[in-house]
C-alpha cells in the first residue's frame, strides 16, 4: 500500500480559522483562506508587504496599543524560538471600501516559530481568532448599556495576562543570565596551558533557556604533558549548569591521578551514578605526552576529536568510543586508545553543537570540520578558534551550546 502524497499547500489554504506566515522581517508570505476572507484582504494585497503597511493601527485611538504588543511578541519569536501566546488583543481594521473608516475587532493571537533544519526561524506561523462577536455577544461594544464596563474587565483581565507573561519572561532571562554567570565561573580561563597553545571557546546556544551543560578543562600532568576534557550534559539551565560543575571538578582531579584517560572517564562514570542529572553525559577526555609524540583518547558517546597533521590531512580519534557515562547497568571498564603525531600538529576537542544540524547525518558535519581545519591548517590557535566557529556555526547561532578547544602539539 502506497503512502498517499499530500499537498501541504492545498491543506494550509483550507486551514479553519485565521492564519498567515510571516517573514522574520514580519513581512507577509502566505495566507489562508479564512485569514483573507476574514480580514477583507485580497492575497496580492498581503503577500510581500509588511505586516504594519497592510494592517495600520487606527489613528483615531489615542490608547491603541495593538501594533507595539504584536511586532513585540513576533520579535520574541525571532530571537527565542519559542512560541509567544498573546493577551486579548483590540487591533481595529480599516474597511478597504470605505476609506478613513475603522472597523472595531478584539482579536487572541498566537505566534508560533517555524524553523529550517539548523534551527533558525525561518517564518511565524500567526493564528488569531477573531472574537469581536463574541465580544458583543456577551455585552461587550454596540451591546446593552454596561459594554464600557465589560469592555474595561476585559481589557483589566488582558493587561493582566499580559504583565504576568512578562514576568515570566523576566524570570527566564534571569535564569539564563545566572547560568550563564555559573558556567563562566566553573570553565578556567581561556589562556594557553604549560608548554601547550590553547585556545578554548564557550558559544552559548540561542534562545531564553537554552543554557546548556557543555564544558571544556586543561590540566597539566608531570613532564609537560597535558590531559584536556569536552563534556556535554544532558538538559538545559540552571540544573545543567550545575551538574556539569561537579563532574567537570571530578574529572579534573581524575585526570591528576589516573594512569590514563580511560580509567579517569571510569572514575567519573561510578561518581556520575551518584549524581541526579549526571545520566547520559558524553564526555571525551585526552592525554598528550610530549615526549613520545602520542595522544591518548578514551570517548564516553562524544563525537570523536580532530587531530590535524600538518600536512592538511585530518584523523578522527573513533577507535576507542563506548556509551555515556551511566548509560550501562552497571560498571565496566573503559577502552583507550593511542594516536601518534607529529611537531606542529593540531589536535580539537568540541561538543555536538559544533557539528550536527537537525535532519543532517551526523558524518556530514564532521566532513564539514574537516575541510574547515584543512584549509586553515596554518593558522594559530587562537584564529583557529575563531575560523571554525565563523565557518561551522550559522551566523544566528544554534539552539545547543559550543564548546571548543583547540591545541597546538
Amino acid at each position: 500500500m502506497t503512502e498517499p502524497r499530500i499537498d501541504y499547500e492545498a491543506v494550509f489554504r483550507a486551514l479553519p480559522g485565521m492564519v498567515a506566515l510571516l517573514t522574520p522581517d514580519l513581512v507577509y508570505a502566505d495566507a489562508n483562506e479564512d485569514f483573507l476572507r476574514l480580514a477583507g484582504r485580497s492575497r496580492e494585497e498581503l503577500l510581500g508587504r509588511y505586516i504594519f503597511d497592510v494592517f495600520p493601527e487606527n489613528p483615531h485611538d489615542p490608547a491603541a496599543a495593538g501594533r507595539a504588543e504584536t511586532q513585540a511578541s513576533m520579535i520574541r519569536v525571532v530571537e527565542t524560538g519559542e512560541r509567544d501566546t498573546m493577551a486579548l488583543l483590540r487591533y481595529d481594521i480599516q474597511d478597504p471600501s470605505r476609506n478613513g473608516r475603522w472597523r472595531e475587532h478584539y482579536w487572541s493571537p498566537v505566534n508560533a516559530p517555524v524553523l529550517d533544519p539548523d534551527g533558525h526561524v525561518r517564518l511565524i506561523a500567526h493564528r488569531v481568532e477573531e472574537v469581536t462577536q463574541l465580544i458583543r455577544a456577551r455585552g461587550g461594544p454596540g451591546g446593552d448599556p454596561s459594554s464600557s464596563a465589560l469592555e474595561a474587565e476585559l481589557y483589566t483581565r488582558a493587561r493582566e495576562l499580559q504583565e504576568i507573561n512578562d514576568r515570566l519572561r523576566q524570570a527566564h532571562a534571569r535564569e539564563r543570565e545566572i547560568a550563564l554567570a555559573l558556567q563562566a565561573a566553573m570553565l578556567p580561563a581561556p589562556t594557553p596551558a604549560g608548554l601547550h597553545g590553547a585556545a578554548v571557546r564557550y558559544q552559548p546556544a540561542v534562545g531564553a533557556l537554552n543554557v546548556c551543560g557543555d564544558w571544556y578543562d586543561l590540566v597539566d600532568l608531570p613532564g609537560g604533558n597535558l590531559a584536556i576534557t569536552v563534556g556535554d550534559v544532558v538538559g538545559h539551565g540552571l540544573a545543567a549548569a550545575g551538574v556539569m560543575g561537579q563532574l567537570r571538578s571530578a574529572l579534573s582531579a581524575a585526570c591528576r591521578v589516573a594512569e590514563g584517560p580511560a580509567r579517569a572517564l571510569e572514575v567519573l562514570g561510578l561518581y556520575a551514578r551518584s549524581v541526579e542529572g549526571a545520566e547520559s553525559t558524553t564526555v571525551v577526555t585526552a592525554f598528550v605526552d610530549r615526549d613520545r609524540h602520542t595522544v591518548s583518547y578514551s570517548c564516553a558517546g562524544h563525537p570523536p576529536p580532530a587531530l590535524l597533521h600538518p600536512d592538511g590531512t585530518v584523523t578522527f580519534l573513533d577507535q576507542a568510543t563506548d556509551p555515556p557515562l551511566a548509560a550501562r547497568p552497571a560498571h565496566v571498564p573503559r577502552p583507550q586508545a593511542h594516536v601518534g603525531f607529529t611537531e606542529g600538529a593540531t589536535l580539537v576537542l568540541y561538543t555536538d553543537g559544533l557539528i550536527e544540524r537537525r535532519t543532517e547525518d551526523i558524518d556530514t558535519g564532521l566532513a564539514r570540520l574537516a575541510d574547515s581545519l584543512a584549509r586553515h591548517r596554518d593558522s594559530a590557535p587562537e584564529d583557529l578558534a575563531d575560523l571554525l566557529l565563523e565557518e561551522l556555526l550559522p551566523p544566528s547561532g544554534t539552539t545547543d551550546d559550543t564548546a571548543l578547544v583547540v591545541v597546538r602539539l
